[in-house]
């Protein structure tokens, strides 16, 4: 995978937009103060991943722009550390209009996705849920759960609306079987295919509040179609 230093080799010929100088500062203070091992890990770093994010959405339809959101990737972390900012920016970003809410997550060097499903609907006929997507699946990914729901219900705060936790309690968070890593560096990638996947083929919500996650096994996802995703993914930012 790529490191920071053969990313910014490769920066003028990317065709993606580059992240302003404000939101790269704040993203370099925040890497420059990970632990010293996790800089020497062989994986996309947040500004690499948020770059390919940014290209990847540039290329769906506004109709799909209207239905998805995603949040930036270093949120989450910024909020387990403390930020009191986090919950402002995502406030502004008015995330319960869409129907559905990417959160990329990346803890203990880890990459995983977390999806907001219906959350402008719990108040109406649909059933809102969680999902957790992680490729792999044996580091426990429920362990991030109270911090997740913790979470939801301090951007659920920020909005105003206090009475929110015996809700939040109460909303299903599925962990679906998905493609696992193949080795330590491709789970930043697969955050990325799954964004992919799932936006050209969301689920339909009543099955996932049934648990059941059918939408997730093989005819959703093919391990020939995330290889070539890979390959091409990299291939078309210039990393061949």
């Amino acid at each position: 995978m790529l490191t920071r230093r053969e990313a910014q080799k490769l920066g003028a010929a990317l065709p993606f937009k580059s992240l302003s100088n404000e939101r790269q500062l704040k993203r370099s203070a925040v890497d420059e103060n990970k632990p010293t091992k996790a800089k020497h890990l062989k994986k996309l770093d947040t500004n690499i991943f948020e770059s390919y994010l940014e290209n990847l959405w540039n290329n769906i339809s506004e109709e799909k722009q209207a239905i998805f959101m995603y949040l930036d990737s270093l949120w989450f972390s910024l909020y387990r550390e403390g930020s009191t900012k986090v919950l402002r920016w995502i406030q502004k970003k008015k995330i319960f209009s869409r129907k559905y809410v990417f959160v990329p997550i990346v803890c203990w060097g880890h990459w995983n996705l977390l999806i907001l499903c219906d959350f402008g609907e719990i108040s109406k006929s649909e059933s809102p849920c969680m999902l957790l997507l992680d490729s792999l699946a044996m580091a426990d990914p429920k362990r991030l759960e109270p911090e997740i729901r913790k979470f939801v219900l301090d951007i659920y705060c920020s909005e105003g609306q206090q009475d929110m936790k015996r809700v939040i309690s109460k909303i299903p968070l599925v962990v679906p079987k998905v493609p696992q890593q193949k080795n330590g560096d491709e789970c930043g990638l697969c955050v990325l295919y799954f964004i992919h996947r799932f936006i050209q083929m969301p689920p339909e919500n009543r099955s996932i509040v049934k648990g059941d996650t059918y939408f997730m096994q093989e005819e959703w996802f093919c391990y020939k179609e995330w290889e070539s995703f890979q390959e091409d993914f990299l291939l078309k930012n210039g990393t061949s």
